[in-house]
């Protein structure tokens, strides 16, 4: 089937992709920081199925690890079908509260890395079989959100970093991304929160991680005309102004 790399695969949203790319017959290149145990646990669950899986830890608000993991991903993985960037860093801030170091920190983590990271892996990639990259935004990306001004900045910029790879490196590598709403709530979040949250959503539920799972699925199997798109899934929260 191929090979899939995943960053923040440990746990949420990316141990829900990687067990789906697993299960679909790729092997695996996975990526966590802090949740490594979390991470060789998921190893193990997937190679029990069959699967060549290839463990990775680095901290992506370091410009130096950032460009180590690059290279060690791209030595060990010439061909590269899926690229998933779905680490991610999420604080909620008040704007005059923002320091200079959270605000690179956020940039760093949630820009900047798929950027050199993506470009680390291009000869991977472009060596890969209708290759495709896969960026995890937010509705923070595309409207302004209280308190969250540096996290909706950097969800802005992978929205765009989205449609100028897409452009460029059309037409081998095709460059996605998906835009959650609720599908795992912040571990900080109370129940009076989460019902806060849905009460914005449409369909009045909150979603799953194995939601986003089966969109990746289908961004890298089903869907070789479409790139340059961000696909909202989050239950029509983003169609209400």
């Amino acid at each position: 089937m191929g090979t899939a790399f995943i960053t923040g695969a440990g746990v949420r949203v990316g141990s829900a992709v990687a067990r789906a790319l697993g299960r679909a017959g790729y092997d695996l290149a996975l990526h966590a920081n802090r949740s490594v145990g979390s991470l060789e646990s998921l190893a193990d669950e997937l190679r029990a199925l069959g699967r060549d899986v290839t463990l990775y830890s680095a901290d992506l608000s370091d410009p130096e690890a950032v460009d180590a993991l690059g290279a060690k991903v791209a030595g060990a993985h010439p061909a590269l079908d899926v690229v998933v960037h779905n680490a991610g860093l999420y604080e909620r801030v008040a704007f005059a509260a923002i320091t200079r170091v959270q605000y690179r920190k956020m940039l760093g983590v949630n820009v900047d890395a798929p950027f050199f990271l993506t470009q680390a892996l291009l000869p991977s990639l472009r060596a890969g079989k209708d290759p495709v990259v896969v960026h995890l935004t937010d509705i923070g990306g595309e409207r302004a959100v209280n308190h969250y001004a540096h996290y909706s900045v950097s969800k802005a910029g992978l929205v765009m970093l989205t449609r100028a790879l897409a452009v460029e490196l059309a037409p081998h590598v095709r460059v996605n991304a998906i835009s959650p709403g609720v599908v795992a709530f912040p571990e900080h979040f109370d129940e009076a929160a989460r019902q806060a949250e849905l009460q914005r959503v449409p369909m009045g539920r909150e979603g799953s991680v194995e939601d986003v799972a089966r969109t990746v699925l289908f961004l890298a199997r089903e869907a070789p005309y479409l790139t340059g798109q961000v696909i909202a899934l989050d239950g029509g929260r983003s169609a209400q102004l």
